[in-house]
């Protein structure tokens, strides 16, 4: 039995993963799907961009926030403070982006009052992990 999805919140990185999710997305559950994308600090982002490109390619909105203070405040800063290394070796900032964007994917859900919310991360690495735990939350 599937569960009827109206609208879905995708955490959009406006990568090739992500974009074609939008479109399997409103193929699969014929829903409308929303994007969101966040600026972390990461070197790339394009906000603008992305925002095109989600409407280009069917997305009823598409979000895009820049979240740098609030990760170098609330995540990035206790984690230095903790010396926080994966396995004893590097720092996990990549790791420490995933429950900042799970709360903002929720956020934006109860915003649209979305059916669910999606993501691209795959369980390589631990980061759909991260995100299903933290949305669940």
């Amino acid at each position: 039995m599937t569960t009827k999805v109206e609208r879905v919140v995708l955490a959009y990185s406006g990568g090739l993963d992500t974009s074609v999710a939008v479109k399997w997305l409103q193929e699969t559950y014929s829903a409308e799907v929303v994007t969101l994308t966040l600026d972390v600090g990461q070197r790339t982002v394009d906000l603008e961009g992305a925002r095109r490109k989600a409407l280009s390619l069917g997305a009823v909105d598409a979000e895009c926030e820049d979240v740098k203070g609030e990760f170098a405040e609330s995540y990035v800063a206790p984690a230095i403070r903790s010396n926080a290394l994966y396995e004893g070796t590097y720092p996990i900032s990549t790791a420490l982006t995933r429950p900042l964007i799970a709360k903002h994917l929720v956020a934006a859900a109860e915003r649209y009052g979305a059916d669910a919310v999606a993501h691209g991360c795959t369980g390589k690495g631990n980061d759909q992990v991260r995100m299903d735990v933290t949305v669940r939350a």
